[in-house]
């Protein structure tokens, strides 16, 4: 029996709004041979009930023994980007057995939207003339806060996967120049949207050098944890813009903070963090850092909401093409995560 004749299992081990299971459910249909099992019931007992019979798990966060347990288990797919937290334990897997790790990449439309609006909110002053105007200041003009044109300013990708190649398609309208860093050029297939300055790993001081505005999209990695730090910062300039939207982890936070406080960047729009689990303060404040960014007037600070909104039905198309494939028995699976390579 071939593989795209046996019948295969699919297991979702977290738990999926119902406009999701029916949308999975009408564009796999006509697929005869996959069979989908949704958790009904919270607990990990009644999962690890399903498991062993999967050829699939699809969600976030599974336990050690959850894996141990999907005995048939021969692909896992994070619906979310970003699989850090996931690399030791399928490194530990894999020398057992072979298991396929899939970095979804659903929401990088999204994060890219948020990239460019943060840009925009950063470079046109939004906040603070909001703020005026709330408390009843008309029209303060450019004394209190000018905005900072984009046309002319060299924007530097720092990594090119789903997200930045997305945001290299929003900004292609304006009148910027493009410098691009990335691991891999190999595997620029695709012809590129617009003219661009290249550059590899090694060149990232030159890189930062060239640009007036940085925006990172890179997986957190052995390699790119702590990228920027006080030195890089100092090359990018003070007139220099950071966007973050990949993991806060990229950027030295000290350094970061350092830098927006004694002006050596110029701004800097921050979606991603460096604490999760933040405890209260006195006045029952929570804030995602260990430096007062709140304090600052030249950053934007948003919550890890890049991928918003969560109930696009979209974002499910490229799980539900991973799912097809295994389907016909095929290996080339979209977004598959190299351990080695940590992404």
């Amino acid at each position: 029996m071939s593989e795209s004749d046996k019948n295969f299992i699919i297991c979702f081990i977290s738990t999926i709004p119902k406009h999701v299971r029916e949308y999975l459910v009408e564009n796999l249909k006509k697929i005869n041979n996959v069979r989908i099992i949704f958790r009904k019931d919270s607990s990990e007992e009644e999962l690890l009930k399903l498991v062993p019979s999967a050829d699939m798990l699809i969600g976030w966060r599974p336990s050690n023994k959850i894996l141990k347990n999907a005995t048939k288990l021969k692909l896992f797919i994070n619906p979310g980007a970003g699989v850090h937290h996931l690399l030791q334990l399928f490194h530990e897997i894999n020398k057992e057995r072979k298991v396929i790790l899939i970095n979804g990449h659903g929401n990088s439309y999204f994060v890219a939207q948020h990239t460019v609006a943060l840009l925009l909110a950063l470079m046109n002053k939004i906040i603070p003339h909001h703020e005026w105007m709330r408390q009843g200041r008309w029209r303060t003009g450019d004394e209190d806060a000018a905005s900072i044109p984009l046309r002319f300013k060299k924007v530097g990708l720092l990594g090119y996967g789903a997200i930045n190649q997305q945001v290299h398609c929003f900004l292609s309208g304006f009148d910027v120049e493009f410098c691009i860093l990335r691991k891999h050029w190999e595997k620029q297939k695709d012809h590129l949207l617009t003219k661009i300055k290249s550059y590899k790993i090694s060149q990232l001081n030159e890189f930062l050098k060239d640009i007036d505005i940085l925006i990172i999209a890179v997986p957190v990695t052995s390699l790119t944890k702590k990228m920027i730090g006080k030195t890089e910062l100092e090359l990018l300039g003070p007139k220099g813009l950071i966007i973050n939207v990949s993991r806060g982890e990229i950027i030295d936070e000290e350094s970061l903070f350092n830098a927006l406080q004694e002006n050596h960047i110029q701004g800097a729009a921050i979606d991603v963090w460096y604490n999760y689990t933040p405890e209260s303060n006195k006045e029952g404040k929570k804030f995602p850092y260990h430096f007062p960014f709140h304090t600052l007037d030249n950053i934007i600070l948003s919550p890890h909401r890049g991928y918003s909104p969560f109930n696009d039905l979209l974002r499910w198309n490229e799980v539900i093409e991973n799912i097809s494939r295994m389907a016909q028995g095929r290996q080339d699976f979209i977004n598959t995560v190299n351990l080695e390579e940590e992404y």
